[in-house]
């Protein structure tokens, strides 16, 4: 009889266990779904000035039926419920906070972007508050709702450079959790993207002069 190549043995050890026994099984039966939020953009960009500083872009305020892992549905204006057995993979102020982070960490306009400054200080801070980030039962369907206030605080002299309230609304064609889900993301990246491109104007960023790297 042919010897095994001990390198092939776990390949056939692999390919055994999959044919006996579906993925589930070996691994236990998740009790949730988790579900991400992806990234406005990904492009890194590179700007044309020298960098202004470092910006800190701090945890979003919210009510405590928002400050939740869970996806909130409202099945009528004054009823909120969540979406049973799905989750996002943070709250919902930490899951924004993080999609800024990383849409303003693309320009490498700044030294450092994140959630606490390098120093004692940050030169900027960005500060907001959600009111809305829930999906409306709305015929079969549904359609996401996104609302964040927002300010650019400059540390310096503690002066506010910039408010705004940003607002963003996308469909999903029923109340399949994926389907909802996949109409938060679309949304999502739209906000994102309009409160990036609102706060670099703000610190005074002309991103006409960023091209990608």
């Amino acid at each position: 009889m042919p010897r095994i190549p001990k390198i092939a043995l776990p390949v056939l050890l692999m390919t055994s266990l999959s044919a006996c026994a579906p993925l589930s099984s070996l691994l236990g039966e998740p009790d949730r779904n988790i579900f991400e939020l992806m990234p406005a953009a990904d492009t890194p960009m590179h700007c044309r000035a020298r960098p202004v500083g470092d910006l800190v872009i701090e945890e979003p305020k919210s009510r405590s039926v928002l400050d939740t892992d869970r996806i909130m549905i409202r099945p009528s204006a004054l009823q909120a419920e969540y979406l049973p057995g799905a989750r996002w993979g943070d709250t919902v102020p930490v899951t924004l906070q993080t999609l800024l982070i990383r849409d303003f960490s693309r320009y490498d306009a700044f030294r450092h972007v994140g959630r606490a400054p390098v120093g004692t200080m940050s030169d900027y801070t960005v500060i907001s508050e959600i009111n809305d980030f829930n999906a409306e039962a709305s015929g079969g369907g549904a359609v996401v709702r996104l609302s964040v206030n927002a300010s650019v605080i400059r540390e310096a002299d503690a002066r506010v450079v910039a408010q705004g309230r940003f607002t963003r609304a996308d469909t999903s064609p029923s109340t399949r959790t994926e389907d909802i889900v996949e109409a938060f993301d679309r949304a999502s990246r739209g906000l994102v993207a309009e409160m990036t491109a609102w706060g670099l104007a703000a610190m005074q960023i002309n991103t006409q002069n960023c091209r990608p790297r």
